[in-house]
């Protein structure tokens, strides 16, 4: 597959690395989510693919995660890039002095992402950080996530947390679908859903599981994925509770996923 070589996002992915290798000097893990490229108009599979042409001209050395030209197959694109021993060679560094000397002009062009900040409402949070140009997208996946939460915990737990959700899911809005509090998407618009979730006992499934309903329940745009929507979810719904309610909700968490909820 041929690519067009972006210069943004080539220095982007490299000046990351540079930093990684910096801050630490044991060779590890090094992630790149969707907010380093903000307003960059980019997606997995190129980003993908700038790791494999560089790695493959000798700019880097690094092993990563998933296929760079597949959306299909043994490797099936991941929702952010992870590479394992990343390092950059000397043809690399000459590289990115020579770009951080005369920065690509494309870092001042195209549309800009706002940053989230602690008075934003909640949907709009939920849109930005989980990569999502829709605020229907944004309501719709925020329900499945707390829909797979809530069946993982018992009854008295999910009261508790919905009392301390009633805020606006956005201040303000026009349209009627979205004027709902932040509790209404927790207890679940549907009628059904709700009264079922009142009879069931609290499930018990692993973090793969939890993965697996994300992706198949929340129609996911190609522009993100289930590990990104939720870190997303998460982090705006940590901004709405109390310590109390928010160690509930991790308890109840498998795995993986408790870690990504204390880590939003």
């Amino acid at each position: 597959m041929t690519i067009q070589l972006k210069e943004d996002i080539a220095y982007i992915l490299l000046k990351k690395i540079n930093q990684h290798a910096v801050a630490d000097t044991q060779p590890d893990e090094v992630s790149f989510q969707y907010e380093d490229f903000a307003g960059r108009n980019t997606d997995t599979t190129e980003l993908l693919a700038h790791v494999d042409y560089l790695n493959q001209k000798g700019y880097l050395e690094a092993k990563f995660s998933g296929d760079a030209y597949a959306a299909k197959g043994p490797n099936p694109i991941p929702d952010l890039i992870s590479l394992q021993a990343v390092a950059l060679t000397q043809a690399g560094k000459d590289l990115l002095a020579k770009m951080e000397a005369n920065p690509p002009e494309q870092l001042f062009e195209g549309p800009s992402t706002p940053m989230v900040t602690e008075d934003m409402a909640f949907l709009e949070k939920v849109r930005l950080r989980g990569n999502l140009r829709d605020r229907y997208d944004a309501r719709d996946i925020t329900e499945v996530v707390f829909r797979t939460i809530r069946d993982l915990m018992d009854q008295a737990a999910v009261e508790k947390v919905e009392k301390e959700l009633h805020t606006p899911i956005l201040p303000n809005a026009d349209e009627k679908a979205l004027q709902a509090e932040i509790a209404d998407l927790w207890k679940d618009r549907n009628r059904l859903v709700r009264f079922l979730s009142n009879l069931r006992p609290p499930l018990d499934f692993d973090a793969d599981t939890f993965l697996y309903r994300i992706k198949q329940e929340a129609g996911l745009p190609k522009s993100t994925g289930p590990k990104t929507v939720l870190s997303a979810v998460f982090a705006a719904t940590k901004d709405e509770l109390p310590a109390e309610q928010m160690q509930t909700i991790a308890q109840a968490l498998p795995g993986e996923i408790r870690s990504l909820w204390e880590a939003a």
